[in-house]
């Protein structure tokens, strides 16, 4: 059996600079606290060209029956049954059946009618014969219909008005994400505008001496900025407008850049500054700002040290650890969903994946272990752990495509078991 270990060394050392273990929160109280500190965001409403991809917040009713009459699915010729059982395979065309034309009316069970795939069923008919399955003639002047292949029964190849959708039935709920599909289902009920979730803006700020913009060429012992990208590519990806922040590591600085912004953000995210360094000014100016704690450090691996309160305001604040794999761990494993009910919709089932191959990891913390998926022959979602450098290995997240959340309480992980999934890839 192969045995992959974790959590024998790596960027984020148990014990170092973060507080005694009783002091941390579990991954599941952080997440109870974050979901309710997530208020609803605003409402606005736009036309329906511009609302793909935004957040519904009033319930679409059907204004009619869906279909709303009944409806030929096939072209051909449409009869009343009653004839195919007395007996009757030739039937005298008396005329066509246009799409968008009133239905006409069959008064004759001897008689038939052409009609279109979509028209409207005349009146007086409960059948439609495909051309395939009939042959055209025409003697004296006057067209027949010979039915080569019978129904099995009335209402063959109609679908019927109301079959589908009942006028008032509720099509779409608050809370559902609009796709092209749904675009199509609102635009046949006649709304033209509709309410949805005005996207909340989100102040991305990093912090640290040693960071430059990605346009600025770092010396030996500086790096560029690429949290706050990343941070920036999520959000946005989830629905949020975001602006970019930096600033030093100054502690008035930053009592004076956060207090302003808190004054024009619905949600600030930062990212590093939250350790216990000299230099960590974050959770210090906050508390002065008047935001309050919610908590400070999580029993979790990648991003121990993750800070999160909210303003007297009521906004939120998430303060990421600054090492790249823990900043974006926690952005989809918090952030995101913390979004996502802001803006009124419902959780989403968890997402599960077999663990491809045994793992240990010795220290008592959750384990948000970066793996690959891929499908098995009998179709089930695999994991395979993707080793790295740790929280600071940025190029890592590359080839992986999700976390594959491991429980605190064991240190062996046998392949073949399943376990939480949070994906960052739509493929």
């Amino acid at each position: 059996m192969k045995l992959i270990r974790f959590g024998e060394g790596g960027a984020e050392k148990p014990g170092l600079n973060f507080p005694p273990n009783n002091l941390m929160i579990s991954v599941a109280d952080a997440t109870r606290l974050i979901q309710t500190n997530a208020k609803p965001s605003p409402i606005e409403e736009v036309s329906l060209t511009e609302a793909q991809g935004r957040i519904l917040r009033e319930p679409i009713q059907a204004d009619r029956d869906f279909p709303p009459f009944h409806r030929v699915t096939m072209d051909g010729i449409a009869i009343r049954f009653e004839g195919l059982k007395q007996g009757i395979h030739s039937f005298a065309i008396v005329g066509e059946q246009h799409a968008g034309s009133p239905p006409q009316t069959l008064t004759e069970v001897a008689h038939c009618l052409e009609v279109m795939t979509g028209t409207v069923l005349p009146t007086g008919t409960d059948t439609v014969i495909r051309y395939e399955d009939i042959e055209l003639s025409e003697r004296n002047g006057q067209q027949y219909a010979q039915v080569n292949t019978l129904s099995p029964n009335a209402w063959h190849n109609v679908h019927l008005q109301g079959s589908d959708r009942k006028a008032d039935d509720v099509l779409l709920t608050i809370g559902t994400p609009l796709s092209p599909a749904d675009i199509g289902v609102i635009a046949s009920v006649g709304k033209a505008t509709l309410k949805v979730s005005k996207p909340l803006s989100v102040a991305i700020i990093s912090t640290g001496d040693e960071l430059v913009d990605i346009h600025e060429l770092p010396l030996p012992y500086q790096i560029r900025r690429s949290n706050a990208y990343a941070l920036s590519a999520a959000l946005t990806q989830a629905g949020a407008r975001t602006s970019l922040f930096h600033f030093h590591d100054d502690k008035e600085l930053l009592r004076q850049a956060l207090g302003k912004l808190l004054q024009q953000f619905d949600c600030l995210v930062l990212s590093g500054g939250v350790s216990m360094g000299k230099a960590d000014f974050i959770p210090v100016v906050l508390a002065e700002l008047g935001v309050e704690k919610l908590f400070h450090t999580v029993a979790q691996r990648p991003g121990k040290p993750f800070w999160f309160g909210k303003s007297t305001n009521g906004q939120a604040v998430f303060a990421l650890p600054g090492n790249p794999v823990s900043t974006f761990m926690c952005a989809y494993r918090y952030v995101l969903p913390w979004l996502k009910a802001c803006s009124q919709q419902p959780p989403a089932p968890t997402k599960l994946a077999v663990l491809a191959e045994a793992v240990t990891f010795k220290p008592a913390l959750t384990y948000l272990m970066q793996v690959q998926t891929y499908l098995a022959t009998d179709g089930r979602r695999m994991a395979r752990p993707y080793q790295g450098g740790g929280s600071g290995d940025l190029a890592n997240l590359i080839q992986s495509d999700a976390f594959l959340e491991l429980p605190p309480d064991r240190t062996l992980f046998e392949a073949g078991e399943v376990f939480p999934l949070w994906e960052f890839r739509s493929y």
